[in-house]
């Protein structure tokens, strides 16, 4: 079995996907509107990133900035597109809500689950702003295909959240610590060596892919160092 620790890549384009591969990403997380901090992207634009690459694709359901899933309206939107998405072919998904009391909203991520169907997904860093993280990961434990948490540990990103983050990987396969931990917010090359040694293994990157800002495009060069931090022993 290979240990290569997993690194996955924010796209917005077909330009940056082809960049992500190059440089070495195992996966991309698909979104658009990064100024919204990342929401659906259009299903023609995922059809032609699925074109584009051959490695897994995460697609962002989310359209809204923020961790509400909104009005009755905006819920029956999302589910529409997650099932339009889901008929391009879209198999792995990215998605997270919380009630303005910071637990899972429930009936939000249930009825998308059941759009998903099996389909493979993460919740995001909406556990960075849960009241009780331990609670919402017991609460989401038995929901069908939940296989990854992306989170900083913190919401103020992983500087703050070393200490959650180790603790959090030492409980690995405990209820509702199954699935894996994606680290991202703030991550820096310099975290990785406290986040590999806690066994941490897969790691998310937005911003440090574009040297030059988010109105650029992924450098391959950018994520080649990230892959050969990660393959370095």
């Amino acid at each position: 079995m290979s240990n290569r620790a997993v690194l996955e890549v924010i796209a917005l384009d077909e330009e940056d996907a082809v960049a992500a591969q190059a440089g070495g990403a195992d996966r991309l997380e698909l979104v658009t509107d990064m100024a919204a901090d990342g929401l659906t992207p259009p299903t023609t634009g995922f059809a032609a990133i699925r074109a584009a690459v051959d490695i897994p694709l995460r697609v962002m359901l989310r359209l809204t900035d923020g961790f509400a899933s909104g009005d009755r309206e905006q819920a029956d939107a999302l589910v529409a597109r997650a099932s339009e998405l889901r008929s391009a072919g879209a198999t792995e998904f990215v998605l997270g809500f919380l009630t303005p009391a910071g637990e899972p909203d429930l009936v939000a991520v249930e009825r998308l689950v059941a759009v998903l169907d099996g389909c493979r997904w993460t919740f995001h860093r909406a556990i960075d702003r849960a009241a009780d993280r331990d609670a919402l990961r017991k609460q989401l434990a038995d929901l069908p295909g939940l296989d990854t948490y992306l989170t900083a540990g913190a919401a103020t990103g992983v500087d703050d959240g070393l200490a959650t983050l180790t603790a959090e990987a030492s409980r690995a396969g405990e209820p509702g610590y199954e699935p894996q931990i994606l680290v991202g917010g703030g991550l820096r090359l310099d975290h990785l060596p406290t986040l590999r040694a806690a066994g941490l293994d897969a790691f998310h990157i937005g911003g440090a892919a574009r040297p030059s800002g988010w109105t650029a495009p992924v450098s391959a060069e950018a994520v080649r160092t990230w892959r050969e931090a990660l393959d370095t022993p």
